[in-house]
């Protein structure tokens, strides 16, 4: 009997005595992603494999499942270079945007690799990243895929004037909230196919 993405995660995580809030934690992403990733309605994306396999102390080819994969679902990225941020952030995204998969990332560089080999249809950019910034980072995301959507997010309201000579499609102030994500999607450039603030699944 063939064993499914879905019941290998959970077994291996299981052995290693994670719940699925601490995995979450070590990947970045919301422990709901964990849920849905267990329960077999989506599957991480296969740039997230060497992470997650990373966190469980297993390798690559243990993870991999006979199962036929995940539908085709609008990918967001959140970059901030501030964990409690980043965690903050996440959990919004993902309630706000349950027809998305939402990653996480601190670190420009780990958004970029993951964007070469994963079209993002959203990326959500704190504009101060350590040496670098959000608007190094939309530069190159954009040149990657043209048709990524940028929305910039920070603490400093006077950084909106240079945010806008950008090719970036919104700007919102710290902290992320629900309300600003809803009115933000009807105004990106590039439309996202789909109905991301419907769950997969219809209600889960």
């Amino acid at each position: 009997m063939t064993v499914s993405f879905a019941e290998r995660l959970r077994k291996l995580r299981t052995e290693k005595g994670l719940s699925q809030q601490q995995l979450a934690m070590k990947m970045l992403v919301d422990r709901s992603s964990i849920a849905r990733w267990e329960n077999g309605t989506r599957s991480p994306d296969i740039l997230l494999m060497p992470r997650l396999a990373e966190c469980l102390s297993v390798d690559v080819s243990d993870l991999l499942a006979d199962d036929a994969g995940s539908p085709v679902i609008p990918r967001v990225i959140l970059v901030d270079d501030e964990k409690p941020n980043l965690a903050g952030g996440l959990r919004v995204l993902t309630e706000t945007l349950p027809g998305a998969e939402i990653t996480g990332f601190l670190r420009p560089s780990e958004a970029l690799m993951f964007a070469k080999n994963n079209p993002v249809n959203l990326a959500i950019l704190d504009i101060e990243l350590g040496r670098g910034s959000g608007f190094e980072l939309c530069k190159k995301l954009t040149a990657i895929h043209p048709e990524t959507n940028v929305v910039y997010l920070t603490a400093w309201p006077e950084h909106a004037l240079e945010a806008w000579k950008t090719d970036a499609c919104g700007f919102l102030v710290k902290p992320l909230m629900p309300g600003d994500i809803i009115e933000i999607i009807p105004k990106l450039k590039h439309p996202i196919q789909g109905n991301i603030f419907q769950s997969v699944g219809g209600n889960e």
